[in-house]
């Protein structure tokens, strides 16, 4: 055999060689359907998705009085179906397309009406219809927990049309900010599973609709009591159960991270429901099913942020400053302002996201038990971040919810008469009763 066949004959080899080797490589860089983590995220999706209907809606169901009842878990329901609705249509593609040209604010339109997202296209290691779906279901819940802030006294009809205008120019957009690809992610603000993006959000938006719209007729000098707590703690428990699919789903798949969260969440929300149950019996002289109830929710709301970062102990801190931080803004701090925040939407959500999303810029650190902090950064320079990121969400959601309530009142007007609060919701925009005894 000549020289030069078995030169040739040995880069062939050497070909064959370097191809073997690089294969496991070029699998990784190529995006692969994994079924173990398809089958998490599509359990956790129902699992978010529960946390509405009837989760949430039981939860404020029980706490408004029972001629207003069934108006607060039809608001629920119908925005869970006109989310569902502007999400395939628009909101998919405004929060996570990247294609568009103000890309750092807002995404484009790109994958309008779900284009693009077929049988076969993957997200990561799950299909892009599994992680549209599970993004639709913090969608859908964001605008339905402003709804505990403006309870017994906002008109249906209004109340569709803001969370409409909402979605789009508010939470599309913030939630690209921090997941999509925009300015806030880019900037390194941590944000697991929605501190900012849902929870302030909301919260902010709640206590803007709650202030602009005006007190309940009667408020605070009538009594007002929850008119079934055994509703609110049965809501309590389906979003507890539920919160594992929105904090361990948010890892978008099935591995030791997803798994940590799970356990952080059930720590905080034990930690900060005790802490609130504590702080009321020592302020009132006897604990409360309502107040555990709520401490466990601030719970729920704190950790979000932080589920994915953060190690047992920085969850049990984070849990107990939360129940007694949220103690305090709905009790106290509420009181003293004297806003009709009708069932404690900023004092909850708003207060407890902030906490949670600073303190995870605290808790990441792996000498504190966390994932630790990215190569560089230091703990007050990630503080530092979430902060920022906090305070741009507040910001932005003041200025362009007071805006928007004001376009809405203008065309629809915002509140019922007083004869129809007096009367109820339940009866006078639905001629319906929650109970008929």
């Amino acid at each position: 055999m000549s020289n030069r066949t078995n030169k040739t004959i040995l880069c062939a080899l050497g070909g064959v060689a370097v191809w073997l080797a690089a294969g496991p490589v070029l699998a990784q860089d190529t995006p692969t359907l994994d079924s173990g983590d398809t089958a998490w995220m599509m359990t956790a999706t129902a699992l978010v998705l529960f946390m509405t209907i009837p989760g949430l809606s039981l939860f404020y169901a029980g706490m408004v009085r029972a001629k207003n009842a069934l108006s607060v878990m039809m608001q629920c329901f119908a925005i869970t179906c006109l989310m569902t609705v502007l999400w395939v249509v628009y909101g998919y593609s405004l929060a996570f397309d990247d294609g568009g040209g103000l890309n750092q604010w807002v995404g484009g339109l790109s994958k309008a009406f779900m284009a693009g997202v077929g049988v076969d296209t993957l997200s990561g290691s799950i299909p892009e219809s599994v992680f549209a779906i599970f993004q639709m279901t913090f969608a859908i819940i964001t605008p339905a927990l402003m709804v505990g802030a403006f309870a017994e006294r906002m008109k249906f009809s209004a109340m569709l049309l803001f969370m409409t205008l909402w979605l789009t120019v508010v939470y599309a957009p913030v939630c690209h900010w921090v997941w999509g690809g925009g300015w806030l992610g880019e900037m390194g603000v941590l944000d697991f599973a929605g501190g900012t993006v849902v929870h302030i959000n909301a919260g902010i938006a709640g206590l803007v609709a709650a202030m602009v719209i005006g007190k309940r007729k009667g408020y605070p000098r009538t009594a007002m009591p929850p008119h079934s707590l055994v509703l609110t703690l049965v809501g309590a428990a389906m979003l507890w159960v539920g919160w594992f699919g929105f904090n361990a789903g948010s890892e978008l798949a099935a591995d030791g991270t997803a798994g940590m969260a799970m356990v952080v969440t059930q720590v905080a929300t034990a930690g900060a429901a005790l802490a609130w149950m504590f702080s009321e019996w020592a302020g009132h002289g006897k604990p409360s099913a309502l107040g555990i109830a709520s401490g466990a929710v601030a719970g729920l709301v704190a950790i979000t942020p932080a589920s994915g970062f953060v190690g047992p102990m920085g969850a049990l801190a984070i849990g107990v400053a939360s129940g007694w931080g949220c103690y305090i803004a709905s009790v106290k701090i509420k009181r003293a302002m004297g806003y009709d925040d009708s069932l404690d939407v900023f004092g909850v959500h708003a207060v407890g996201g902030i906490i949670g999303a600073i303190l995870t810029g605290v808790f990441v650190s792996a000498a504190l038990g966390g994932a630790g902090l990215a190569e560089g950064i230091s703990m007050g320079a990630q503080v530092g971040k979430q902060i920022v990121g906090v305070v741009a969400t507040i910001v932005y959601d003041i200025i362009v919810t007071l805006v928007l309530l004001k376009i809405v009142d203008g065309m629809l007007g915002l509140r019922v008469n007083e004869d129809e609060e007096t009367e109820g919701l339940d009866i006078v925009l639905h001629d319906e009763r929650g109970y008929n005894l």
